[in-house]
């Protein structure tokens, strides 16, 4: 699997509103185009909500 990015993910989840839920995040970064890998990142991360960005960051790079 190549490596994900914090850029990467960046731009998954452009246009994201915050508070929000995982599924909400996941299906968006479906929308943006995200790759299988990142998407599975998100899916996989250890809360159902993030209050921000840095939040994401933090669940998906640990």
């Amino acid at each position: 699997m190549a490596e994900i990015s914090p850029i990467d993910l960046q731009k998954a989840l452009k246009g994201a509103d915050y508070p929000a839920s995982r599924d909400d995040l996941v299906s968006l970064a479906r929308d943006n185009g995200a790759d299988d890998g990142l998407v599975e990142r998100i899916e996989s991360a250890g809360t159902d909500r993030f209050e921000g960005p840095d939040d994401v960051q933090r669940a998906v790079f640990g």
